[in-house]
């Protein structure tokens, strides 16, 4: 692993911290000073960062929670225009911790946060289904329920986009599952599971049929479930929880061992 990735998964600092660390002097291997960012640690080293030696993070170290993230928040450190970020609303001994995947400044519900990076990465790049419950202004057409069906690709993905996104082209998969749940006037209710947490991904897709998502809540990441956590609070994962990560994240290392077995 890189040495300013090796960092930011042990440590507290991010990955960009870490560059500055090492670029600074402040990071020695073997009692050596080393200014290379790429360098790949290897088990048998010694790191010390400000002259402290930095122990290895274990699995059984990682703490996770999940925060039930309000409308108007950005998942962001900072922002240039002064708006509300996540880290204004966390309790302070949460400010370090590292936000799994994004949730848009209009969107709310369930977002995973931990303290170690690698564990972040795991899940940010995984299939797990993720559920959200949603509000169009317009009834659902069939032409949505085949693309929901079979999945869409569309080289002009920009309806829906953050007017700043430099992504214009998109392919949906199938989603795992949607539901049906209600029509009120203009506007239809779903709930809908996916398996991918692209780019304001479910408000492209609805937007390609001329509908704008009003309401969209996530209320589900993999076996984590909002439930009844009150809005702008925090609760840590339950003993079930972490069985269920430590049993996952086994298993992605274990792929990945083996992946990387088969291309030696």
């Amino acid at each position: 692993m890189r040495l300013n990735k090796y960092i930011a998964h042990h440590t507290k600092y991010s990955r960009r911290e870490a560059d500055r660390l090492i670029e600074a002097g402040e990071v020695t291997i073997d009692r050596k000073t080393v200014t290379a960012f790429s360098h790949d640690v290897q088990p048998d080293e010694k790191i010390e960062i400000k002259g402290r030696l930095l122990h290895p993070r274990k699995t059984g170290d990682v703490t996770m929670i999940v925060y039930n993230k309000p409308k108007g928040v950005l998942v962001t450190k900072k922002d240039d225009r002064g708006r509300t970020t996540l880290y204004h609303k966390l309790p302070g001994k949460f400010r370090h911790f590292t936000p799994i995947g994004r949730l848009d400044f209009a969107s709310e519900g369930l977002l995973l946060l931990t303290d170690a990076p690698e564990v972040a990465d795991i899940y940010m790049h995984s299939q797990l289904p993720r559920t959200y419950n949603l509000k169009i202004d317009m009834p659902v057409s069939e032409a949505m329920l085949t693309a929901m069906k079979e999945g869409l690709v569309l080289e002009d993905a920009r309806a829906g986009a953050h007017a700043k996104s430099g992504i214009t082209s998109m392919t949906f998969a199938p989603f795992q599952a949607f539901e049906f749940r209600g029509q009120t006037g203009k506007y239809a209710k779903l709930r809908v599971t996916i398996t991918e947490g692209k780019n304001r991904e479910l408000r492209r897709f609805f937007a390609h049929f001329g509908a704008e998502v009003v309401d969209l809540k996530r209320v589900a990441y993999g076996d984590i479930e909002l439930n009844n956590l009150p809005t702008n609070k925090t609760r840590y994962f339950t003993q079930k929880e972490y069985d269920s990560l430590h049993a996952y994240i086994k298993k992605v290392r274990k792929e990945g061992k083996k992946s990387r077995d088969i291309k030696a």
